[in-house]
């Protein structure tokens, strides 16, 4: 069973989200949070596996809320709800810890799939969606390499870089298998020591280490 947080200061948006999630027996909502304040507060009482959050909230925002559930070491995994192209704090809440992004017009298929992804330890975003994220935020991004990411990065081998390069360029496992003829379990495996060795969560934050370190630059 997958439980759920849902934080929105929408009442219409989290009614939504529960009645879906209610359609699904290996999901429940356990609470819900009008703002980013009890969003930090209920996490912490009552350990979601997900917490699905809101940006733009009154009071204390849904970054900042992130920032706080995560630092806090607990269990719960966040799952930013975001209009990409409208919402200029996409790329914070994704530094702020967030595990990946949903659309919210998102189909009701996708919404369910993207929950269970992120309870599984997994990335939501598609790998275009990130590539597409990062270079509208180029502008954003952090200055010169840091020592410890020079030695994170100096620890791949050359075809564990290959494929961090890939993940970033916005291929998927299957491209980047075709592309460098490999199976696809290979390449799982490659993926999964990459996110070992540079001590990333997911995908996500692999490919935005990608980019702080320079390995990728934004189109």
């Amino acid at each position: 069973m997958t439980t759920v947080l849902i934080v929105d200061d929408q009442t219409l948006q989290r009614l939504g989200f529960s009645m879906l999630m209610e359609q699904h027996p290996d999901l429940t909502v356990v609470g819900e949070a009008t703002h980013g304040a009890e969003a930090v507060r209920k996490a912490a009482e009552l350990r979601p596996d997900v917490v699905l959050m809101d940006v733009r909230m009154p009071g204390m925002d849904g970054i900042e809320a992130t920032r706080r559930i995560v630092q806090s070491g607990g269990r719960s995994r966040v799952l930013v709800l975001t209009t990409f192209d409208l919402d200029e704090y996409a790329y914070a809440a994704l530094r702020a810890g967030a595990s990946g992004f949903l659309l919210k017009d998102a189909l009701p298929d996708e919404f369910i799939a993207g929950v269970r992804a992120v309870a599984a330890g997994d990335a939501v975003i598609a790998p275009g969606l990130t590539r597409r994220l990062l270079d509208a935020f180029a502008d954003r991004m952090p200055g010169p390499t840091t020592h410890e990411q020079e030695r994170l990065l100096a620890a791949l081998t050359d075809r564990e870089r290959e494929v961090l390069i890939a993940m970033a360029t916005g291929w998927s496992n299957a491209e980047i298998a075709e592309r460098f003829s490999l199976a696809e379990s290979t390449v799982k495996s490659h993926v999964g020591r990459v996110l070992a060795k540079i001590g990333a969560r997911d995908r996500v934050h692999a490919v935005i280490f990608a980019f702080d370190t320079g390995l990728v630059r934004p189109a």
